[in-house]
């Protein structure tokens, strides 16, 4: 079964600072149709305007992945991250994947310093496998080349292939594709897949998706990449 979850179907909230489009039901958006996919809970499409951001505030017992799409994001949290030239930096920039385990509990900030450039990027949220861990953060660069016509994974359970490791039984790929490029993958039938296309357009299983749209594989066995236009895709594989 393939589900089609179209960009303009998305919630959407304008705070001013902030303009966020939701795949999925949060905050005041709720949609009982859209509380997530598996263990999927949060796709938020933000864009943080210059010299604003979220302040202080804590989370437990979610894997919060950030992908940075344009400007910078400064992030400060309460394990020293950003908090000291001794500290990681928790500057992400595009080509930059952050992976933060709330675990037992983490209070942290995401600021846009810049004063004339908007922070556009994707905040993801995963249910985890494991709850009450200490709480741990990780960010690595991975360049265009590396996933340049093919799905380069960025974050994994067991962190295989230098990506990033979550506690969740889940793995984010990433991909590049213009023109000619393609990919295709296997996918367990038994499992899900989400493929959200974060920008210019991409077929997908035959189907055609503009930036900000997605698919939802379940039952499926196969997965189809091509006919791309300057477009970016992440590809959840999910329980």
């Amino acid at each position: 079964m393939i589900t089609l979850r179209k960009s303009s179907d998305r919630g959407y909230a304008d705070h001013g600072w902030l303009k966020s489009c939701h795949s999925f039901s949060f905050a005041d958006y709720h949609d009982p149709e859209h509380m997530g996919f598996g263990n999927l809970r949060v796709i938020n499409e933000d864009r943080i305007a210059p010299g604003s951001g979220f302040g202080t505030h804590g989370h437990r017992d979610m894997e919060i992945v950030s992908y940075v799409l344009e400007g910078e994001l400064a992030h400060k949290d309460s394990m020293g991250t950003g908090g000291g030239k001794s500290a990681a930096t928790g500057i992400i920039r595009p080509g930059d994947v952050q992976r933060m385990s709330a675990g037992r509990g983490v209070q942290h900030s995401e600021f846009n310093h810049a004063p004339n450039e908007t922070t556009h990027f994707l905040q993801i949220w995963i249910e985890p496998n494991v709850r009450g861990i200490p709480s741990e953060y990780e960010q690595k660069h991975f360049d265009d080349a590396a996933k340049r016509g093919t799905l380069r994974l960025v974050a994994s359970p067991d962190g295989r292939d230098g990506s990033l490791t979550i506690h969740a039984d889940a793995s984010i790929s990433a991909g590049l594709f213009d023109g000619e490029e393609h990919a295709e993958r296997s996918i367990d039938p038994r499992r899900r897949a989400w493929v959200h296309v974060v920008r210019g357009r991409l077929e997908v299983n035959g189907r055609t998706l503009a930036a900000g749209d997605a698919l939802g594989l379940e039952g499926e066995s196969k997965l189809g990449l091509g006919h791309g236009e300057n477009a970016e895709v992440l590809v959840f594989d999910l329980a």
